[in-house]
């Protein structure tokens, strides 16, 4: 059996956060859809769920019609079985992450980040697999002092912490 392997290079702008996840049932769409619109005030998003059997379509949902074409068009090009494709305009994955999770359909999440991101695709006769993310670049070093007085900064300058 020949398995074939490929990267699939995630499009988005700089601004949108993305999360990818793996589900099983064709309401799930619809069930993200309605767990996102209560999760966060003012939230843009575009979803789109790789159906993998009948029709196996692309089913998509969002409230940003540029989003949703967007989270269709990287559904498309990744084109695993089950995944979903979420991406966020003004929230952050940690706003909407837990609530994702609970969703009965949901089986796991693979990725969630606003970094540059790398999908690894295993392709076989039957379709495809996701087998991981390359979720932004190396790490280069340890923080220093001024690195963590950024980040302390950073994380109250967004509202996380006080």
């Amino acid at each position: 059996m020949d398995i074939k392997f490929k990267t699939v290079a995630v499009e988005k702008e700089e601004e949108h956060n993305i999360i990818i996840g793996q589900a099983h049932f064709i309401k799930t769409v619809e069930d993200l859809y309605e767990t996102l619109i209560e999760s966060a005030p003012g939230i843009k998003f575009g979803l789109a769920f790789c159906e993998s059997s009948g029709k196996k379509m692309v089913r998509s949902e969002g409230n940003d019609r540029e989003l949703e074409d967007l989270a269709v068009k990287n559904a498309l090009a990744i084109g695993c079985g089950h995944m979903f494709f979420i991406l966020l305009q003004n929230a952050y994955p940690v706003n909407v992450l837990n609530r994702i999770k609970s969703v009965s359909e949901v089986c796991t999440v693979f990725c969630a980040t606003a970094n540059p991101v790398q999908v690894i695709v295993a392709e076989t006769v039957q379709g495809r697999a996701f087998l991981g993310a390359v979720d932004g670049g190396i790490p280069q070093d340890r923080e220093k002092a001024e690195d963590i007085a950024w980040r302390k900064d950073l994380l109250r300058k967004i509202g996380y912490k006080r």
